[in-house]
């Protein structure tokens, strides 16, 4: 698949040899063949020679074999997000590779403690969470599970190094530390088109900001169908997103999403068909719609994101608010010369975000939105996050 690919390509680059595994001939001929695509698209952009492709391809043994790993130092397992599946995988590992083998998963969600319980040798798993597309985007989440040894660890740091990634280590949680943010502003997303705002007003704040494209047209660029299935197979409903996709509007795959997309262009354009599908689903639950600022639209994105982010410095998943400040810059293309969402804070004052948390808390009924306590704490001593871990150091 593309993320397999991706990494696969993100370790020929470094000069490492790669074991390339797929449950089909088919589909494997068809992922060497991407690879090989994007190598040449490369070369025809000046930034790699002929030669260089040929060296690359040649570092990657294309195989439907999975005994292929029984030789390997790290195998890095990345199929679908579904729990069964990862662990019927790792069981399988277990097995076939030697002694001291790294075990990791590119699970962006699931639990690594879980995945390693399915093997006899749970020192030797960890997550190695890459970022589409993995070749290119220079984040690595690296989840260190309950029994993770420091070994393991270290050696997973230094190969996301040796592969020129940035490597951040955080803890076992449902989103680790960037997903587990981004649903905090993708949930806000959806409240503020139902309440009167369009997908290019808020995604048109967010880029003022500073991002390179907002939630709307992200989703879009994803496909909206991936996370309608997880939402269906988890219960959950997004009135818009899901009227999209049943009105068989998938995003830049299908022309259409919460955009329209002329032939060959990644540029969306806004579609009034989208407005009547936004207002609709305002009118059935039974929403008064009205205008709503651009300031209003950024502190309501970003300030729960912050929010979520003292939440998993308080609970230890991540060490530093420099790590969460990291992970979104190289990860999710948080401005970089805003620091990060907790630098970020620490300049607007915790105290102002705070309040308005706790108003937006108050009008929407969203208990997710008030102020966590390590917010709570450092906003009544007039602190920030930076100095709050000094004072924990």
């Amino acid at each position: 698949g593309t993320m397999g690919g991706g990494i696969s390509m993100s370790f020929a680059n470094a000069g490492i040899r790669v074991s390339v595994i797929e449950t089909a001939e088919e589909a494997l001929k068809r992922g060497l063949s991407v690879m090989e695509k994007n190598y040449k698209t490369s070369v025809s952009r000046g930034a790699l020679r002929e030669e260089d492709v040929a060296k690359r391809m040649a570092l990657l043994n294309g195989t439907t074999d999975i005994s292929a790993t029984k030789d390997a130092d790290l195998v890095i397992e990345a199929v679908f997000e579904e729990m069964p599946i990862k662990k019927d995988i790792f069981g399988r590992l277990d097995k076939l590779t030697k002694s001291g083998a790294v075990l990791a998963s590119n699970t962006s969600y699931l639990d690594i403690n879980e995945i390693a319980a399915s093997t006899s040798r749970p020192t030797d798993v960890l997550g190695m969470h890459f970022f589409s597309p993995a070749n290119v985007m220079k984040l690595l989440e690296i989840v260190r599970g309950d029994k993770t040894s420091p070994e393991v660890l270290a050696t997973a740091i230094a190969a996301a190094r040796k592969i020129g990634k940035v490597p951040v280590v955080v803890g076992v949680c449902h989103g680790f530390v960037g997903n587990r943010m981004l649903s905090a502003r993708s949930i806000e997303a959806s409240r503020l088109i139902l309440e009167g705002a369009l997908p290019h007003e808020v995604d048109g704040a967010l880029t003022e900001f500073g991002f390179p494209m907002g939630p709307f047209a992200m989703n879009d660029l994803a496909g909206l169908d991936v996370s309608w299935r997880m939402r269906k197979a988890q219960g959950i409903k997004s009135e818009v997103a899901d009227a999209l996709c049943e009105h068989g509007r998938f995003g830049q795959k299908t022309g259409k999403g919460f955009y329209i997309y002329e032939p060959g262009s990644r540029s969306g354009r806004p579609d009034p068909e989208v407005e009547q599908i936004v207002v609709a689903a305002s009118k059935r639950l039974g929403i008064s719609r009205r205008p709503i600022d651009r300031k209003e639209i950024v502190e309501r994105l970003v300030f729960p994101m912050i929010n979520e982010g003292a939440r998993i410095l308080d609970e230890g998943i991540a060490q530093r608010p420099g790590d969460i400040d990291v992970i979104w810059i190289y990860g999710y293309g948080f401005p970089i010369w805003r620091g990060g969402p907790m630098f970020y804070a620490d300049t607007v004052g915790l105290p102002y975000i705070r309040d308005r948390l706790a108003a937006l808390a108050k009008a929407t009924g969203d208990k997710r939105h008030e102020p966590s306590s390590l917010l709570a704490k450092l906003a009544a001593e007039n602190s920030t996050f930076a100095a709050g871990a000094k004072k924990a150091a």
